[in-house]
């Protein structure tokens, strides 16, 4: 692949004129002067020849690209549409199919005219919300019938000055009663929040060209797909060492969203994982280094707040975290301790364990492999070390002790497995076929290549379940898809994360081009991509498909189908997937923990659908006490069901300290969706043995 335009070729573009863009004048500001210096200039030229030569799709730069380069940049930088005013966006919209032109001349004067002029209007937000606070946080009336339109991604972009400063009246009058709320006394309030405002304020000060020259190529990066970015030199170098581990971090993936920093999935073993106390959709808002003083990071750029998190291996990070679990208005955080180290080979081993269930009157044994990663010890493989680390390898090893237990039947655990080595997946595929493609992988231009096993014979044979969730991604999507195809397995559990293409890095002259160049394909033909893999038998899931998954993301490329590898086979399974179904129904309708997760889910569903929040006190406590009496009533419930004592108040160090159990000391048998997938597998070899003996 060819990584650069010549620099002969990029000299002929750069004498294109740079088109004059107009704009409204405001006061001198530190970036008023910014401009795009010649290295950016080649670089915007090399991504755009690169996307155009070398990303999976092609898809054309032209006057509808240009469009969505021009919503994802307004949506990029103000989401909630509590920045620009209408007249802002009355200019800008003239450029709307203008972009493709700008970005093949090298013209990049209308995506920094966009940028400045939101940094005025930030800076002029901040400005008023200080001057609020400077009124005085205990002279604010919470006795008012108001409420604040807390979802404005759709709301009409307001018309004046007086309209923005009313709203933003109200959003900091909806702090100041969330922190309230939460415990903090006024003065604390007043100092924090005016902190907050003043960092913010400090931090458009050192807005560089480079800043906005990332945002800019990456928003028309990410048009062509989320994993498609640029990376400016900074972030190129974080990311190589991120990928070399030479630094360590928490084991978390994390991404932006809106002023706040949200957890995206945890890393099987990894720092932040071990600890029980953070989850995917957590927001992160506060880092500390060890015992010093909480940095409010409210505001902070990804890069920047990545940089506090990690650290040197050994030392300790704390954060302050909003649970996604919180109720949408509830901002009450906890403190995380996280030590910082590198994920090690050895924590994310497979394991295995002994599941036992009496069903119709008999006892049976299934054994349980859990994955946590697909990993291969590669410098012990590659220097030929006979015992080096692999999954497959240690799968075949517990599935040996698994058969000398004489177990009924096999359960491979592989919720929240992120993915890992496309080596393992094929590998760990061969154990349970016969021979044949085990995925597909269709790159750029059309040609399908397609990894086999070749090695005849499977080596467990046996009846087995898999369970997935919404974080079994990658690798674990192709393995699980595989499965599915050739039906070894029951898929049992959610809708998989969908993350189903491939990508490269390309140096530029400035930073680096992560795009997109290949799609995976299941043996079946149908991607991984977007739709990931369904179950046969659906569970239900707290984590929400809206904010966490492939699907959840913008401009994500979508679910399609190409030639099968493998020609249709007979399906165990579909004969008797309605009848597994409705034993399954049957048996959750009056499970303490399957009632409790739905029951919790649909509060929370509820919830999210509240577009509006009163900013009176006394109606938001008592909304507050509500949505806790039902979490507590469905608490109680569970632990009834469960014959354990009542809860008088669901306190936080009470599912904090559930959390952190720890998972070495918890049964088999009390995991509900293990033992539950236990039991349609016991269900389907029973409904099976029947049509056998018939």
């Amino acid at each position: 692949m060819k990584h650069l335009l010549p620099s002969t070729a990029l000299a002929l573009f750069i004498g294109i004129g740079l088109l004059p863009v107009s704009g409204t004048t405001f006061a001198a500001n530190s970036w008023d002067k910014l401009q795009p210096d010649r290295d950016e200039v080649i670089a915007s030229l090399n991504v755009v020849e690169l996307l155009k030569r070398h990303h999976y799709s092609k898809p054309p730069l032209d006057d509808a690209r240009s469009v969505i380069i021009y919503d994802s940049y307004i949506k990029l930088l103000d989401p909630s549409r509590s920045y620009f005013m209408a007249s802002d966006i009355a200019e800008f919209d003239k450029w709307k199919t203008q972009f493709d032109d700008f970005l093949k001349s090298g013209d990049l004067n209308a995506g920094f005219t966009i940028y400045k002029r939101y940094l005025d209007r930030v800076k002029a937000r901040l400005d008023f919300a200080l001057a609020e606070l400077n009124k005085g946080v205990d002279k604010m009336d919470f006795n008012t019938k108001e409420t604040l339109l807390i979802d404005r991604k759709d709301a009409p972009w307001l018309k004046s000055t007086a309209e923005l400063d009313d709203l933003w009246r109200k959003r900091v009058k909806d702090e100041v009663l969330r922190q309230k709320i939460a415990g903090k006394e006024p003065k604390q309030i007043q100092e924090t929040l005016t902190k907050r405002y003043k960092n913010q304020l400090a931090r458009l000060d050192q807005t560089r060209a480079e800043d906005i020259f990332q945002a800019y190529i990456n928003t028309f990066a990410m048009s062509y797909d989320p994993h498609t970015n640029y990376l400016s030199p900074d972030n190129a170098e974080n990311f190589d060492i991120n990928m070399s581990l030479s630094l360590e971090g928490i084991g978390a993936v994390l991404q932006s969203d809106n002023d706040q920093v949200k957890v995206v999935r945890l890393v099987p073993a990894g720092p932040a994982d071990k600890t029980k106390q953070v989850a995917p959709a957590d927001k992160i808002i506060g880092v500390a280094q060890g015992n010093k003083e909480m940095v409010d990071v409210v505001g902070w750029r990804l890069d920047e707040v990545v940089k506090l998190i990690r650290g040197p291996k050994g030392t300790v990070v704390r954060l302050e975290v909003i649970p996604a679990s919180n109720a949408p208005n509830d901002q009450t955080t906890k403190i995380v301790p996280i030590t910082r180290e590198a994920v090690k080979l050895e924590d994310q081993a497979v394991k295995k364990s002994i599941l036992n269930l009496k069903q119709d009157g008999k006892d049976y044994k299934l054994g349980v492999i859990e994955i946590p990663a697909f990993y291969l010890d590669f410098k012990a493989f590659r220097a030929g070390d006979p015992d080096y680390k692999s999954t497959t390898r240690d799968v075949k090893k517990l599935l040996t002790e698994l058969q000398k237990d004489k177990v009924d039947g096999v359960v491979i655990d592989l919720r929240n497995n992120g993915g890992g080595s496309l080596q393992e997946a094929t590998e760990l595929t061969s154990l349970f076929i016969d021979k044949g493609p085990t995925v597909l992988v269709r790159n750029a231009d059309g040609r399908v290549d397609v990894l086999e096993d070749e090695n005849p014979g499977a080596f467990y044979k046996g009846p087995m379940a898999l369970l997935v969730n919404r974080l079994s991604a990658s690798a674990s999507e192709i393995f699980a898809g595989a499965m599915q195809d050739y039906h070894r397995a029951l898929i049992i559990g959610g809708q998989t994360f969908g993350k189903g293409t491939v990508q490269t890095i390309q140096p530029l002259n400035h930073g680096e081009l992560k795009l997109t160049l290949a799609k995976f394909y299941r043996v079946s033909g149908q991607s991984t991509q977007h739709q990931g893999v369904l179950p046969d038998i659906d569970y239900p899931s707290l984590i929400d498909t809206k904010e966490i998954g492939e699907s959840a993301l913008p401009e994500a490329m979508p679910w399609d189908t190409i030639r099968a590898a493998i020609k249709p086979a007979a399906d165990p399974f579909k004969p008797f997937l309605a009848q597994l179904k409705s034993e399954h129904d049957a048996r959750t309708n009056k499970d303490a923990e399957f009632v409790f997760i739905r029951d919790k889910l649909a509060l929370a569903q509820k919830l999210m659908e509240e577009k509006t929040v009163s900013l009176n006190e006394a109606e938001r406590r008592a909304q507050h006490a509500d949505i806790d009496a039902k979490q507590l009533a469905m608490e109680n419930i569970r632990r009834k069901a469960k014959g354990e004592e009542p809860l008088k108040e669901l306190k936080k160090e009470d599912e904090d300290a559930l959390a952190a159990a720890e998972p070495d000391k918890v049964k088999p048998e009390d995991d509900a969706y293990l033992s539950e997938t236990g039991r349609v597998l016991l269900d389907y070899l029973k409904l099976s043995n029947q049509v056998a003996k018939k």
